[in-house]
């Protein structure tokens, strides 16, 4: 068992492969990870395979939400 997915939500939408329909039942668990930087675009993965380091070396910052998805609204686990 991972507590990561292979499931890229906003991949699969850019790719136009699903429809947020498609993956979004009731009871599943997402996390949104916005992360935004000051440099260019790109990204280097470190050693460990978890680790994520903007190319340029500029800084960068990173959140994330945890939301359940249900028939009514969403139910936020985390919140800022």
């Amino acid at each position: 068992m991972s507590i990561e997915s292979d499931r890229n939500l906003a991949g699969l939408r850019r790719a136009g492969r699903v429809g947020l329909d498609d993956l979004l039942t009731e009871g599943l668990v997402i996390t949104i990870e916005p992360i935004i930087a000051s440099g260019v675009d790109g990204t280097i993965e470190g050693p460990d395979g978890w680790t994520i380091s903007t190319a340029d070396g500029s800084p960068a910052a990173h959140h994330e939400h945890t939301i359940v998805s249900t028939k009514g609204s969403p139910i936020v686990l985390t919140a800022a």
